[in-house]
């Protein structure tokens, strides 16, 4: 992950999922990774203050997890990612709630069929978990498969979503 801005900062939020770091920078919200989750920037030079960003982005994620809201309606800085990565996580902001897509797909709709490997690493590497809703994107086979926060997460929210019922984890 590119981090070439050292004008973000960051605060924290308890989700009922586990603690979020939620960053942004002076363009929108550039990241809400879980503790612990795989492909986190080192932050520590980044000082924590609430900004009116990251008030928005916690009201709207506790509206989320309380099923008021479906879709979240921030300022987003995308400036994280190469443009391919960019481009993988602008498709995955129009996959609706309540809707699951194979990684496969998700390829073909960006016109990329021979990328799905790199579509998938593009996935893994989004730094808005739950704001660019990657965990929607699931196995051809409908398993649950890739989620930087781990399966029982990406398990969780789907099942917030109702999108759930059929799914299960890889082996």
């Amino acid at each position: 992950m590119r981090l070439k801005n050292h004008s973000l900062v960051r605060t924290q939020w308890r989700s009922p999922l586990g603690r979020l770091d939620i960053a942004n920078s002076n363009q929108g919200l550039v990241g809400v990774w879980f503790e612990g989750a795989a492909h986190r920037p080192d932050m520590s030079i980044w000082p924590f203050v609430c900004t009116p960003v990251h008030r928005l982005a916690i009201e709207q994620l506790d509206a989320y997890f309380a099923g008021r809201i479906n879709r979240f309606r921030l300022p987003l800085d995308l400036s994280l990612g190469t443009p391919f990565q960019q481009s993988v996580w602008q498709a995955l902001l129009e996959l609706p709630y309540g809707h699951t897509l194979s990684y496969s797909a998700l390829s073909l709709r960006l016109g990329r069929q021979g990328a799905v490997r790199a579509v998938a690493n593009a996935i893994a590497h989004n730094p808005l978990s739950i704001i660019v809703p990657c965990h929607r994107v699931i196995g051809a086979d409908g398993r649950l498969t890739g989620y930087a926060a781990g399966l029982e997460r990406k398990a969780a929210l789907l099942r917030l979503e109702g999108s759930l019922p059929s799914l299960r984890p890889s082996a």
